[in-house]
């Protein structure tokens, strides 16, 4: 399937719909896990060779920009930088590099992808939005993220404005497994004890739909590695004209900076 790089323009929308339905019944294959609160597990997301090419192929340094939220600098240090995985984000890259990124971010946007997405986390999105979940728009935005040490994020149950949350993590080995995501139960005292953690193995995985029990936090990345790598997919709530106006205007801004950022 080795399909991502050096062709033409056109190629790249039949490689991006093939790692579409890949990646869709990767979804369709994942675990899920009821505790602490309903969730999937995956074990493969991406194709072996598409998942060598990713590692080959990462961005440099200086091509991610900072990415603000809850995630915590360390001495004015930011530990959590990014990539928009969309075609006006990624078009500065080398081409190689641009036309794997570009079939990555196309998959992941696909519709295929959502669907299986909202098939698998039904339990989860019927309880936030009802029977009529399925109708609910959901507004995809796939992001190349990379943690140094010192990276963290307290307990938390992710914005209300978004639907789903989904992590691919993008290791070489499975040498640092314990810095993976961490679930926390809620006690009836209000306390929220680690329940479980996920694991930083190669082409591995979670997705949940966001709710008021999704508490989830990452520990200090230590610095046995270098770089904690990995594909944040966030499906915001795309429903109403303050959210639809919300999502696209978002993507607009950060691409405005963007090209600023590279002009400078």
């Amino acid at each position: 399937m080795d399909q991502t790089t050096n062709f033409a323009r056109h190629d790249r929308k039949r490689a991006a719909e093939r790692l579409a339905t890949f990646v869709a019944q990767s979804v369709d294959e994942a675990r899920a896990v009821e505790k602490p609160f309903f969730h999937l597990e995956f074990d493969r997301v991406f194709p072996d060779d598409i998942y060598a090419q990713i590692l080959r192929l990462m961005p440099e340094s200086a091509d991610y920009r900072p990415m603000h939220g809850r995630s915590k600098a360390q001495d004015e240090i930011q530990t959590r930088v990014k990539i928009d995985l969309f075609p006006e984000y990624i078009r500065n890259l080398p081409a190689e590099k641009r036309a794997l990124w570009d079939v990555v971010g196309r998959a992941l946007c696909s519709d295929p992808v959502k669907q299986a997405f909202i098939r698998r986390l039904a339990p989860g999105l019927s309880k936030r939005f009802g029977a009529d979940f399925a109708q609910v728009g959901m507004y995809p935005i796939p992001i190349l993220t990379r943690d140094i040490p010192g990276y963290l994020i307290t307990p938390h149950t992710d914005t209300r404005w978004k639907g789903i949350t989904v992590q691919f993590y993008l290791p070489e080995t499975d040498a640092n497994t314990d810095i993976g995501t961490i679930f926390h139960d809620v006690l009836p005292d209000g306390s929220k004890p680690k329940a479980t953690q996920m694991r930083f193995a190669p082409n591995s995985g979670y997705a949940f739909a966001v709710g008021t029990d999704t508490w989830h936090s990452a520990d200090p990345v230590h610095n046995r590695v270098k770089t904690r790598d990995s594909i944040l997919l966030t499906y915001f709530v795309d429903q109403g004209v303050l959210k639809v106006l919300r999502n696209r205007g978002k993507r607009l801004g950060n691409f405005v900076l963007n090209e600023i950022r590279h002009r400078i």
